[in-house]
């Protein structure tokens, strides 16, 4: 990235920390959970809580859709991630106080996802995002992700399950459809050339395979298994668990986590927000597979964080990449 350029994405990230009020990391930095009262096995409260999300003090339209302000040139936009999660977040809500006001936000966020899923250039449909995104390869509009068609699809099964409504049923089909295709052909979909099959945040090449997204990715597949009791579906769910018990040592830094395998000298580092998140999600992925691998990594991550010598080299190290690369 020219160095112009780069100053100006330094801007607006760090922009968003030093600005009074809300920015789109008010919305994405919550705490993250577990869910205790979460359902293994079946289609009831989602994974994490998302709880802080479900009452986001931010932007809303005038139809009460959360809006993400990333201020300057990008300034208010819808981001499907974020209606996803915060859809999520009062879903959880109503399973627990059955209160109609969370039952009417989560099915808003439902349906603003089946009125917003488009055909991408391939045909595949799709939740787009309309603003362009800074990252190793910048993001052009509108550009798609695995992580915004798990998440989604994730709200819209249990909308499903709770009203009856096809609409929700149908627009799950068709987006599912981005996970039994390649990035090659417009999907969300990557074999890498010892046959893993990867779920792609972003859809870049070659592709960056960011840990987060797919694992909150491979939650929809396993949610739409769920519902359709698809054995295909199951499949690609457990293909995705091999890929990950292959390769998760390739995100052991041995001091701290990876945010993905960005294939730059300098390995980006995950936060420690991320790092926080990755050993949720693992503890997540033990319950929804029982593999004891996953609860191992996450006491080691999770020992990671507890030594302040490994927190500053993690810091030090993410630094560097961030002035380096992006």
């Amino acid at each position: 990235m020219p160095f112009s350029k780069r100053l100006q994405y330094y801007r607006r990230i760090f922009g968003a920390y030093l600005v009074p009020g809300t920015s789109q990391l008010t919305f994405w930095h919550e705490t993250p959970q577990a869910n205790p009262n979460a359902s293994f096995g079946k289609l009831g409260e989602y994974y994490m809580g998302f709880l802080e999300k479900a009452d986001y003090t931010g932007h809303y339209d005038s139809a009460g859709i959360p809006m993400l302000d990333y201020h300057g040139e990008i300034g208010l936009q819808y981001n499907p991630i974020a209606i996803a999660q915060w859809g999520l977040g009062n879903f959880n809500l109503f399973c627990r106080t059955a209160q109609p006001d969370r039952k009417q936000k989560f099915l808003l966020a439902a349906n603003w996802l089946v009125t917003h899923l488009e055909q991408n250039g391939f045909g595949v449909w799709v939740w787009n995002h309309h603003f362009d995104w800074e990252y190793r390869t910048p993001l052009r509009a509108p550009w798609y992700s695995g992580l915004a068609q798990g998440q989604g699809i994730s709200l819209l099964v249990r909308a499903h399950v709770e009203t009856g409504d096809r609409s929700f049923l149908q627009a799950a089909e068709r987006a599912f459809a981005s996970f039994r295709t390649p990035t090659s052909n417009g999907g969300v979909m990557f074999t890498d050339e010892r046959g893993d099959l990867w779920i792609e945040e972003y859809i870049v090449s070659p592709p960056t395979h960011i840990l987060n997204g797919f694992l909150w990715a491979a939650w929809g597949v396993y949610d739409y298994s769920l519902l359709t009791s698809d054995n295909a579906v199951r499949a690609l769910f457990d293909q995705a668990v091999q890929t990950l018990l292959h390769n998760l040592d390739s995100y052991d830094l041995g001091f701290w986590s990876l945010y993905e395998q960005s294939g730059t000298r300098l390995p980006m580092v995950a936060s420690p927000f991320y790092h926080q998140l990755h050993i949720v999600q693992l503890r997540v992925m033990h319950r929804l597979t029982g593999n004891d691998a996953f609860a191992r990594y996450a006491d080691r991550w999770e020992g990671y964080a507890h030594s302040r010598a490994k927190r500053t080299r993690a810091l030090c190290y993410k630094g560097a990449f961030k002035l380096c690369y992006y």
